[in-house]
């Protein structure tokens, strides 16, 4: 066997979980071989750099083996090698500033220091930037 259609290595390799999903993943333009986008029946040989963009996230592999079926997590690891970069380091958010439950509404007062808090000039307004 020198070749495999492209949405059957998807769902034995364990990156869709129905055999349907993995199709119309590739009818949606969500799987890419090659750099080119994938017909649910292309045929994808080892050394073939499959691209998958699943539930939002966008992965990178490299056809190591071909399967047919679908096995267990640890077979199906031996028919690609993942060749995603990592994700990039996590932002922190600004400090975010709580007001005790039952205090009310905010004065004046109150509103211009939370917007010195967070690194705004109170007195501008939105169009005098």
């Amino acid at each position: 066997m020198t070749s495999v259609r492209v949405d059957s290595w998807v769902w034995a390799v364990r990156l869709a979980k129905t055999r349907s999903q993995a199709t119309a993943a590739c009818r949606a333009g969500h799987v890419r071989v090659n750099d080119a986008p994938a017909k649910a029946s292309q045929p994808v040989r080892i050394g073939d750099i499959v691209r998958t963009r699943l539930h939002s996230i966008e992965r990178i592999y490299r056809v190591t083996g071909l399967a047919t079926r679908r096995g267990s997590a640890t077979e199906a690891a031996t028919n690609f090698e993942d060749l995603t970069p990592p994700a990039p380091p996590r932002v922190e958010r600004p400090m975010t500033v709580y007001r005790d439950p039952g205090a009310g509404r905010p004065t004046k007062r109150d509103r211009r220091e939370l917007e010195k808090l967070r690194g705004r000039d109170a007195f501008l307004r939105p169009g005098d930037e």
